[in-house]
């Protein structure tokens, strides 16, 4: 009786193991949230990724739980990366995953494979519309694309050669800009697009290829950046004329302010990467822990930088926890 009991017990314990469930279960207090960024080396993901860890503090507090950003961002651009790593985030435990879609096409399977398995898909900066995810935060990447165009218009006095630089070819988001600086610049008859300017999404190799560029069509008087890879390094500070070239581009962390105090970009769209991640796991909270209804698509407004309001801008970057923002920034008057 006792060898019958004992193997009871034992086939109750299998069974109660959870056969098909996640690899590690994780604690009914706490909720560990995958971040899948689109890369480890660009500054704007390091935001986000302060963002989301800020407010997985405060909501864990405030609901008492325990609130884990599990940081899982491949060093350098690569959908079929992500892919795996939204694969292993499932099979080692987590609760959510939050990604930047590099490639929509190589991450949508994975995303939807992982909520078949139970686990929650929010995406931000870029989306992944055909997936099952349950939401979407970011810019409208259309508009944000004729912002840039209208603005490089304004200050070229609408006429001139401009050039777009583009990032990662394959990331849906910046194609949508690029569609965006496009249809802008239709509106404008003697503004004409050189081409549009594929690279590695690192501001080494952007900086770079705005170099070749300019050296390879001399008439570009004008540069519509629907990202700010190239102006994170301040390779471009000597190298180019403000007299000559115009830039108006998308983001503005603390490496890109100098460009706007020395005119060489008079306006930044600043998104707000910090509120990738902060709102995304509000959001994240709001549906998962709180059984809210979550709107599919959340839009974030984009901030117009320029020298009126760069010091009011250096001080929200700062109040955001960054803690590279020259403080001669941070000691400007705001001229609004």
């Amino acid at each position: 009786m006792n060898r019958l009991l004992l193997c009871l017990t034992g086939l109750i314990f299998i069974l109660s193991s959870g056969c098909g469930q996640k690899a590690e279960q994780p604690s009914d207090n706490t909720l560990t949230i995958a971040m899948i960024a689109k890369s480890s080396t660009n500054p704007v993901f390091l935001s986000a990724r302060t963002g989301a860890e800020a407010a997985a503090k405060e909501l864990a507090a405030q609901h008492g739980i325990d609130i884990v950003i599990d940081w899982r961002t491949p060093p350098t651009e690569d959908g079929q990366v992500q892919a795996q790593r939204i694969a292993q985030a499932v099979n080692e435990g987590a609760d959510v995953v939050l990604i930047s879609c590099s490639d929509a096409a190589k991450v949508t399977g994975a995303i939807n494979d992982a909520v078949d398995r139970g686990v929650s898909v929010m995406t931000f900066d870029s989306d992944a519309p055909d997936s099952r995810r349950f939401a979407f935060y970011g810019v409208d990447d259309i508009k944000t694309g004729q912002l840039v165009m209208e603005e490089l218009a304004r200050v070229m006095d609408g006429k001139g050669q401009v050039a777009i630089l583009a990032g990662n070819q394959n990331a849906p988001n910046l194609r949508k800009r690029v569609e965006g600086v496009m249809q802008s610049a239709e509106q404008y008859a003697d503004i004409s697009i050189v081409g549009t300017f594929y690279h590695i999404e690192t501001p080494q190799d952007a900086a770079a290829e705005v170099v070749r560029v300019n050296n390879a069509y001399p008439e570009i008087n004008g540069w519509a950046m629907v990202g700010g890879w190239a102006l994170f390094t301040q390779t471009l500070l000597t190298d180019l004329d403000p007299d000559k070239m115009k830039i108006v581009s998308v983001d503005a962390l603390p490496p890109e302010l100098p460009y706007v105090e020395q005119d060489i970009v008079p306006v930044l769209w600043a998104q707000p990467t910090y509120l990738w991640g902060y709102e995304s796991v509000r959001l994240i909270i709001d549906k998962v822990h709180l059984n809210k209804e979550v709107p599919v698509i959340n839009p974030m407004e984009l901030v117009r930088v320029s020298k009126d309001n760069l010091g009011d801008w250096a001080r929200q970057l700062r109040d955001w926890g960054f803690t590279d923002v020259p403080e001669m920034y941070l000691q400007m008057d705001s001229k609004q």
